[in-house]
């Protein structure tokens, strides 16, 4: 069963270009359903599309010389609602197969569906954010079609009205990719997801290669995270691509024959599929073989890189769609809507605009912007008066080591935004110098606690004083005598060890530029 609410994204003039980054405000337009049908671990991503090898790589090229490739995509995003669309049956992900069923799910006679109002909410968030034209009365659909897991026989969707159509997406992120991830299946029928809320987003077939399709993807899984309307894990099926292909000589108005490619469960598995796709059809137009690309539904096979004929495509008039008779039609009002926009968080886009207008570099833009939850750290830093620049580098830096070398999210991590912004404050005001700064800054993302509270408890305060920095650099002067001749020799490279040694001397407390200032000025003078 499910549930389909938003249609048509367009997506116009979008090109990857070939630095790092892709300029700003291109759009993606589209249309966007809702679906109802099925996240743990974070997909680790990559910044760069790799080619499987040069000649693959050579070929393509030598490919989109003489053809061009239309893409589309439909988006399929669980929603996380407490219940499921039409009944009061919890899901959660991994439970013990058909325990969280009902008559309703199992499409028991008799048994009538009831509409799960935070579905349609939700729908409209997404509809609103990405800037869909709602519609204002629309109705329900059956679509037929068998499946082991659907006991109706049909799924629940909408057909000719879906609530919100015709909007746009700006992405300017670069592409970020992980490896595949495989699951095995098991000879049983669980119904659990049947009913689970799903939104379909359509796009239009605007994008031309695998990269900029998997850019499209990945900023749709940022939207739906920051408007909290699911979690967007690809590997449980809560953010499912499929992908349509078809592929046309250049020139050539009209489209080609579709293919549609399922099994996509990454962001890389979205490229590298269609990047495969769009050779073997491009192929077989060169060796005046167009007429063996038929419109079927093929599945993409992770370890062989290539993808398979799942089956034959249906057409419209296979799903026999007629409007459902069981539920009402949604009706929206003006002011519900207008209640629901007041409500959006800052999104995506905009919040990487406004790093951008506070001299934050690319880099620590997309760095930052790409996790809603790192986005809110860094937010809440320097809301307490942080340098923003010092911020962005102590998260993405020495934070961000220490979350992906134990696993965790910085949701884990014991320091609070307030503690690194003192932190921060603590190294700038010279209370404290940026080597002990990391030593505290290990000590509270591991075991919690206050800055104030760990300079006090370890006695950590920078030796600022230039009178006691001077008596420390005499006695390790005096006690490596030799060196200070090897120095004033011509070995000047002795400055680091000298340097070493006063800090071993004052447990690295002494202000390094002073240390420095006093040292080179004890060295270089007349014995």
């Amino acid at each position: 069963m499910a549930l389909t609410l938003l249609r048509g994204l367009h997506s116009n003039c979008f090109r990857l270009y070939p630095s790092v980054y892709v300029a700003r405000k291109h759009v993606r337009h589209f249309s966007v359903r809702s679906s109802q049908g099925q996240t743990a671990m974070q997909e680790k991503q990559h910044t760069q599309l790799k080619a499987s090898t040069k000649s693959e790589s050579a070929k393509y090229e030598e490919v989109l010389k003489n053809y061009e490739a239309v893409i589309g995509i439909e988006t399929h995003v669980q929603l996380s609602t407490r219940t499921k669309a039409f009944c009061s049956c919890p899901y959660n992900y991994g439970a013990h197969p058909n325990t969280s069923v009902c008559p309703v799910c199992m499409g028991l006679p008799g048994a009538l569906p009831v509409l799960n109002s935070k579905v349609i909410e939700s729908a409209v968030k997404v509809g609103l954010a990405l800037n869909c034209k709602l519609s204002l009365s629309s109705k329900f659909d059956r679509k037929q079609y068998f499946y082991p897991d659907l006991p109706k026989g049909y799924q629940i969707s909408q057909f000719d009205i879906p609530i919100a159509a015709g909007g746009y997406l700006d992405v300017d992120l670069p592409v970020e990719f992980g490896g595949g991830h495989r699951m095995f299946g098991v000879t049983r029928v669980d119904l659990n997801r049947a009913g689970v809320p799903l939104l379909e987003i359509v796009s239009e077939p605007d994008m031309r290669t695998g990269t900029e399709a998997a850019e499209y993807a990945a900023e749709l899984q940022r939207l739906v995270r920051y408007l909290g309307v699911s979690n967007g894990n690809m590997q449980e099926g809560s953010l499912r691509c499929d992908v349509n292909i078809s592929v046309r000589p250049h020139g050539q108005e009209e489209f080609g024959t579709k293919v549609e490619i399922k099994n996509l469960n990454s962001f890389s598995s979205v490229s590298r599929a269609i990047d495969y796709e769009i050779l073997r059809q491009a192929q077989l137009h060169s060796q005046g073989q167009a007429d063996q690309i038929v419109q079927e539904t093929r599945l993409w096979e992770e370890g062989a890189q290539k993808t398979f004929t799942m089956r034959k495509k249906e057409g419209l008039a296979d799903y026999r769609y007629f409007p459902e008779p069981d539920l009402p039609g949604v009706n929206l009002s003006e002011e519900y809507i207008s209640t629901i926009r007041d409500s959006l968080p800052e999104l995506p886009e905009t919040k990487r605009r406004r790093y951008e207008n506070m001299g934050l570099n690319m880099q620590d833009v997309l760095f930052l912007a790409n996790d809603i939850n790192v986005a809110a750290f860094f937010d809440a830093t320097i809301a307490t008066g942080a340098d923003v620049k010092l911020a962005a580098n102590w998260i993405m830096g020495d934070i961000a080591a220490y979350m992906n070398n134990e696993k965790l999210s910085i949701d884990d991590i014991k320091l609070t935004p307030q503690e690194l912004g003192e932190l921060i404050a603590s190294i700038k005001g010279g209370t404290i110098n940026g080597k002990i700064g990391k030593e505290i800054l290990f000590e509270l993302v591991a075991k919690g606690g206050t800055v104030k509270g760990l300079i006090q408890e370890k006695d950590l305060v920078q030796i600022a004083d230039p009178s006691e920095i001077e008596k420390i650099v005499d006695k390790v002067l005096a006690n490596n005598s030799k060196q200070l001749e090897q120095y004033r020799g011509g070995k000047t490279k002795l400055q680091g060890f000298f340097a070493g040694q006063i800090m071993k001397e004052t447990k690295g407390k002494a202000n390094p530029a002073l240390l420095n200032k006093i040292l080179l000025e004890k060295l270089n003078s007349k014995p």
